[in-house]
């Protein structure tokens, strides 16, 4: 009952490597997307981060990338904490326009660590989903807003 597996798909406005570049950069996460609300490094492969969406609980969890493949454009890592799993980016082009496309696929699986994360996931399945949804829905805009500000910018 505690464990997950969520998929969510962006379309972005970018080229595939500066995709890959930006969801690389985690520490980067919280000046983009609303929901993280601190992304802490802690050495050359793993960081913590704390997100937040509609619910009134911090969910903390260290990633530890076992995956960097900017050839292949994907990244993976091993979470622990209030999360444990894995959670993975595959960034790949889309359409054939002028404007270079990217879809960015996100793949998670995981379980809920222990304390009132876990008892609620229990209760209140439906409503943990609904949040992972709501917080992805924003890191897209919140991303395709940082990509504008940025091709405005020149950056």
């Amino acid at each position: 009952m505690s464990s997950y597996v969520f998929r969510s798909e962006w379309r972005l406005t970018a080229s595939p490597q500066r995709v890959y570049e930006l969801l690389a950069d985690v520490e980067t996460y919280p000046s983009w997307w609303p929901q993280v609300r601190r992304a802490r490094r802690i050495d050359d492969v793993s960081g913590e981060l704390t997100c937040r969406s509609l619910l009134p609980y911090d969910v903390e969890f260290v990633m530890r990338r076992v995956v960097e493949d900017p050839v292949g454009l994907v990244l993976r890592a091993e979470l622990t904490g209030d999360l444990n799993g894995t959670s993975q980016w595959t960034i790949t082009p889309a359409g054939k326009s002028a404007e270079a496309e990217t879809v960015a696929v996100f793949d998670e699986d995981v379980a809920v660590g222990s304390g009132a994360l876990r008892a609620a996931s229990r209760l209140m399945r439906p409503a943990l989903r609904f949040n992972h949804d709501l917080m992805m829905r924003s890191g897209e805009r919140g991303l395709t807003a940082y990509l504008r500000r940025g091709a405005r910018s020149g950056a």
